[in-house]
């Protein structure tokens, strides 16, 4: 009973709290995320692990732990479900060739930047229980990632998301995000096979089928769901469940297979078929809790593993300014020359590398991941997770500088600085 009464006082902390952070940061113009995340790590150990530390101890102590990171897992199995519902296959399939080369140009210098970095950061932040091919993949992954919600967040805000900019900036975003995400499950299993996991051959194929039995009920089975709530027109407790189901079967799997539970829900919900009133019944059933209670429980154990103080001393310092620096200009150089390339102006161009640069929630997950595979270090985990930070923070403020004070004043973009997207590359 004592550690049920030091759960519900923590959870009590971490929702208020987070709304808190998160209402300071819309005030200062910022997506509520940069607050729920600041405010996270300022509940570990940099911040009031020590400035009090006997308040830390009884608030989160460590038998607390493994109950905070089971409740966390939850809220992001949710937050990848709904990441892989919004995720729109067929808007993909009508901006043809020019989502793909723009979205993989975005992508490619980020990662091969991820990779310098490993060269030089592994014999220095790394150690010989773990190989260079999965740290400079994890690098490569990590320095890619876009947080694709809450970029849309910020397109929305800015009323941005109908513009040219808005459009390739989305579908940058979405197709980044889905090719971290499977090089990040390429690590995952590298390393758990090498850590005595399941033998590869039975990894891939008890992935390949569950992948074609994904894409046979995408045609077969699941479509009856949307038939079913179409025909109700709500979304019923029977329906729901059916759907709470498969994302738990889907990331059951792929936990088993060696991969994550992550990406078991995020395949979950790219394979649902897509109506605007399903996906939003659906949101509205799940988002609230994922956002007020779960999601903050995630940022608080994430803060509980950074550890600022570790980053101390110039060298130390010094290999987080060269993370940042990588990560920002490996984003701004690859969207800036992959927006050209699709037509956009210079000016969209670098609002488009600027907006790509938001890491977010994605970040802090591959960060976390990341931990817990042991293929970086703590050390490494909290300059990358103050990169994450620092990246996601200066995303609106820079938008505003590149737009001026007329965006700043009526939240548009004027029509005459956006050029529309050439169809050079056009199918």
């Amino acid at each position: 009973m004592p550690e049920l009464l030091s759960l519900l006082i923590a959870l009590v902390v971490l929702v208020v709290a987070a709304r808190l952070g998160g209402s300071a940061a819309e005030r200062i113009g910022q997506p509520p995320v940069v607050g729920e995340m600041v405010v996270g790590i300022a509940l570990g150990p940099s911040l009031l692990g020590w400035l009090w530390p006997a308040a830390a101890a009884t608030l989160f102590p460590e038998d607390l732990l493994p109950h905070l990171f089971t409740l966390s897992q939850v809220g992001l199995l949710i937050f990848m479900f709904l990441v892989g519902l919004e995720f729109d296959h067929g808007q993909l399939r009508r901006l043809g060739h020019t989502a793909v080369l723009a979205s993989h140009a975005s992508i490619t210098i980020p990662a091969l930047f991820g990779c310098l970095a490993a060269l030089y950061l592994y014999p220095r932040l790394s150690s010989d229980a773990v190989g260079f091919r999965e740290f400079a993949l994890f690098m490569a992954v990590a320095m890619s990632v876009t947080a694709f919600p809450v970029l849309a967040r910020i397109l929305r805000e800015r009323r941005l998301q109908d513009t040219p900019l808005g459009t390739v900036t989305i579908a940058c975003a979405a197709v980044d995000d889905v090719t971290a995400w499977c090089l990040l499950a390429g690590v995952v299993a590298l390393v758990r096979v090498a850590h005595g996991g399941l033998p590869v051959a039975l990894m891939v194929a008890g992935l390949a089928v569950y992948v074609g039995a994904m894409l046979v009920a995408r045609r077969t089975v699941l479509p009856a769901i949307l038939t079913t709530f179409q025909r109700r027109e709500r979304l019923t407790d029977n329906l729901f469940a059916a759907v709470i189901a498969l994302v738990l079967l889907s990331a059951w799997v792929t936990e088993w297979l060696g991969l994550h539970l992550l990406f078991g829900a995020f395949f979950a919900g790219v394979a649902l078929p897509k109506s605007d009133l399903f996906v939003r019944a659906l949101r509205e059933r799940l988002e609230m809790v994922a956002t007020v209670l779960l999601l903050p429980i995630f940022f608080a154990f994430t803060g509980l593993r950074t550890e600022i103080g570790l980053v101390q001393g110039r060298e130390m310092w010094f290999y987080f300014g060269l993370i940042l620096l990588l990560a920002v200009s490996g984003k701004l150089l690859g969207s800036t020359i992959a927006a050209r390339m699709t037509g956009l102006s210079w000016r969209d161009a670098t609002a488009l590398g600027i907006l790509m640069n938001t890491r977010g929630l994605m970040e802090l997950v591959v960060l976390n991941i990341g931990l817990e595979l042991g293929v970086i270090s703590p050390a490494l985990f909290s300059m990358m997770v103050l990169m994450a930070l620092v990246t996601t923070f200066m995303t609106t403020p820079l938008v505003e500088v590149v737009y001026g004070r007329a965006q700043r004043r009526t939240g548009v973009v004027p029509t005459k600085q956006l050029t529309a997207v050439q169809p050079d590359f056009a199918p």
